[in-house]
C-alpha cells in the first residue's frame, strides 16, 4: 500500500512537471516578447525541467535497486528454507 503511494506521488509529481512546462512552453509563444528573449527563457526552463527529471529518474533508480536487492535477499532466504526442507525430508526417509 505504501509503495503504491509513493509510485502515484512519483507519477503525478512527473505529471505536474510536464503540464508545467507545456504550460509555460504555450504562454511563451503567446507573449508578446522578442524572439530571442522566447529563446531564452524556453532554454532557461528546459534546463530547469531537465534537473528536475534527472532527481526524479535517480530516486526511481534507487527504489528499484532496493526492490531488487530485497527480492534476491527474499528468494534466497526461501533458498535455505527449501533445501533445509529436502534435507529434513531425506533424513526422515532413512
Amino acid at each position: 500500500m505504501a509503495d503504491d503511494q509513493k509510485n502515484g506521488l512519483g507519477t503525478t509529481v512527473l505529471a505536474f512537471t510536464l503540464g508545467a512546462v507545456l504550460g509555460g512552453g504555450l504562454a511563451l509563444l503567446t507573449a508578446s516578447r522578442s524572439g530571442p528573449g522566447n529563446r531564452q527563457k524556453l532554454h532557461e526552463m528546459a534546463d530547469e525541467t531537465r534537473g528536475k527529471l534527472n532527481a526524479i529518474t535517480e530516486e526511481a533508480e534507487t527504489r528499484i535497486k532496493k526492490v531488487i536487492q530485497n527480492s534476491h535477499d527474499l528468494l534466497q532466504e526461501n533458498a535455505d528454507l527449501v533445501k533445509a526442507a529436502v534435507k529434513a525430508a531425506v533424513k526422515a526417509g532413512k
